[in-house]
């Protein structure tokens, strides 16, 4: 029994590390664009690495 007069303040300490650190991220605008990140990794980013023979030509291209 002894141990719940130890375990109570720990646990409310705990929630209250939670929740500040909750409102942290959310004035710092960790929670504002959920999206980008996810499609970031789509868009290549190694155009310099493709040799100049290998690229599309952009000029010669035909409409299909």
């Amino acid at each position: 029994m002894e141990i719940i007069y130890l375990l109570i303040p720990i646990a409310i300490i705990l929630v209250s590390v939670a929740i500040w650190a909750f409102f942290w991220s959310v004035k710092q605008g960790q929670f504002d664009d959920l999206e980008s990140p996810a499609h970031r990794i789509l868009f290549e980013d190694d155009d310099d690495l493709i040799p100049d023979d290998a690229r599309p030509d952009k000029d010669n291209r035909k409409d299909p």
